[in-house]
């Protein structure tokens, strides 16, 4: 399963990195990276029909995270990702825009990684440990 993260963060890649070591080595989990909307929108225009998942920071220079999925959402390619926010702010208005968005769910900073695993695993019939 590809999945595309998206943040401006330096340390983001290699945290996701040690925290789907297992499932990297197993073949279930294949991640990609980018730093802002502008760079996340070029990686699927190149892989698009692969990923089938984006996280995504909100807050980003540039492209931000809620206009990105705002653009994901209504491009006329199919098939479209799933996409899961992740924020400092877990405020209800940040909740509610990205629910009326399209966004699957809605993630608080720091990450919990066993949360996360367990709703990619939920949805997309895998056994992410």
């Amino acid at each position: 399963m590809k999945i595309l993260v998206v943040d401006d963060e330096a340390d983001v890649q290699l945290l996701f990195q040690q925290r789907f070591r297992r499932e990297i080595r197993n073949g279930e989990v294949n991640l990609m990276f980018a730093t802002n909307g502008l760079d996340a929108m070029e990686v699927l225009l190149k892989n698009g029909q692969d990923i089938r998942l984006v996280l995504s920071d909100i807050n980003m220079p540039g492209m931000s995270g809620l206009d990105l999925l705002k653009r994901i959402k209504t491009a006329e390619t199919a098939p479209t990702p799933d996409v899961i926010m992740i924020t400092a702010y877990g405020d209800d208005e940040n909740r509610l825009q990205c629910k009326n968005l399209g966004a699957e769910n809605l993630l608080s900073k720091p990450l919990d990684f066993n949360a996360l695993k367990e709703l990619i695993a939920e949805k997309n019939d895998l056994s992410l440990s």
